[in-house]
């Protein structure tokens, strides 16, 4: 003879299985990413800025922002990649090259607990240096102090952050009011979207059906 699960075990499965079914929260790293601003547009640099050479005329952009660790994902510079609007106002000068920098320091949702953005707009400047020189060297002409870990990783561009590198943070998911050009990235870094989400409240509900379906069921066979 086949035995019936109780009513209550079977609800309280789906109680259990539900949790495993809401969106989990996305790892995410604080951090400045850097870009190459090639052909007007902004692609993820394939090199750090202590190995990158940009020639003559070139665009570079760097964001701070709560990004996941993957290129397709990561908070690009808010402001275009344009060397004349940068740097249309600089002369050539023999023996230096003119490179367009683009700091974009993001918003206050993806800055360090007690830290906040020096400024909301991004920040361009025009650096002339030797013709070998990196992209490291270019933003130590125009944005002092900068901060390296051990790891030769930047951590810090114009003194901001002031302490942090590279940490993981947990970065939710994104919604309408946190997507878009000035998100912080996927999921709008920590604080954006707060209550549950409507699979979650839907699924607490078909729950909440089931079960009383399965104890008007239990009831009828019983009596």
């Amino acid at each position: 003879m086949r035995r019936r699960l109780p009513a209550a075990a079977l609800v309280l499965g789906l109680a259990l299985a539900l949790p495993a079914a809401a969106p989990a929260l996305a790892a995410g790293y604080r951090y400045w990413s850097f870009w190459d601003g090639a052909g007007g547009g902004w692609a993820y640099a394939t090199q750090g800025p202590s190995t990158a050479r940009p020639a003559d005329g070139s665009v570079q952009g760097f964001r701070f922002a709560v990004s996941k660790d993957a290129a397709a994902e990561a908070a690009k510079p808010r402001t275009a990649a344009d060397f004349e609007a940068v740097c249309g106002g600089t002369a050539p000068v023999a023996g230096r090259k003119r490179v367009a920098l683009v700091i974009d320091f993001g918003v206050s949702g993806d800055a360090p607990e007690g830290d906040a953005p020096p400024q909301e707009a991004p920040r361009t400047a025009c650096a002339r240096i030797a013709p070998d020189a990196t992209t490291a060297e270019a933003l130590a002409e125009a944005a002092k102090p900068l901060r390296y870990n051990e790891a030769a990783l930047l951590c810090a561009i114009a003194g901001y952050p002031a302490q942090g590198c590279g940490e993981q943070v947990a970065a939710p998911a994104a919604t309408p009011a946190t997507t878009g050009p000035d998100s912080g990235g996927p999921g709008g870094g920590p604080g954006g979207g707060g209550g549950p989400s409507a699979g979650l409240l839907a699924g607490i509900a078909a729950v909440a059906a089931l079960a009383g379906a399965t104890l008007w069921q239990s009831r009828r066979r019983a009596r």
